[in-house]
């Protein structure tokens, strides 16, 4: 199984990109972390259901077939760090491929946010695009730690 997370937005700051690809280099052999920035559809005078349409195309090429979708949404679930790692064990048990989605300034589309699998919530707060990318790319990290058995700081 591969997860893969999939974020509208491209040139990160370093600190962000260099951060993701340490946890990505931390990943077990078993279950690689990928990244793919999704291009996002230039502003102009386009309607916000515009935008999200051409975003949701270059989405969808970017999507392997049959992979279970999870989309980060306000509206999602808000999980603890032992229960994601118990969420990705689940994932793990079905087997299928995970696409992590990150919408651009304008969110995702709707259509994405009612067929997905999952649904997650980082936060109650706003957070910048690459600290958000960032903190997913931890966070999936310390719940393999936490699958592995390693010490988890809050258990107890």
């Amino acid at each position: 199984m591969k997860l893969c997370v999939l974020a509208v937005g491209h040139r990160q700051p370093a600190w962000v990109s260099e951060s993701c690809a340490e946890y990505k280099k931390r990943m077990p052999r078993e279950l690689p972390l990928g990244i793919v920035e999704i291009k996002p559809e230039p502003r102009g005078a386009k309607s916000r259901e515009q935008l999200l349409a051409a975003e949701k195309l270059r989405i969808r090429e970017a999507l392997s077939g049959g992979c279970r979708i999870v989309v980060l949404d306000e509206k999602g679930d808000d999980l603890t760090t032992l229960q994601l790692a118990r969420r990705l064990e689940a994932w793990m048990r079905d087997g299928r491929d995970v696409a992590l989605l990150i919408g651009g300034a304008d969110g995702l589309d709707e259509e994405f946010k009612q067929q997905a699998d999952d649904r997650l919530r980082l936060s109650s707060l706003t957070l910048p695009h690459g600290l958000a990318r960032l903190l997913l790319c931890e966070q999936l990290y310390r719940a393999v730690s936490v699958l592995k058995n390693h010490p988890y700081h809050r258990e107890g």
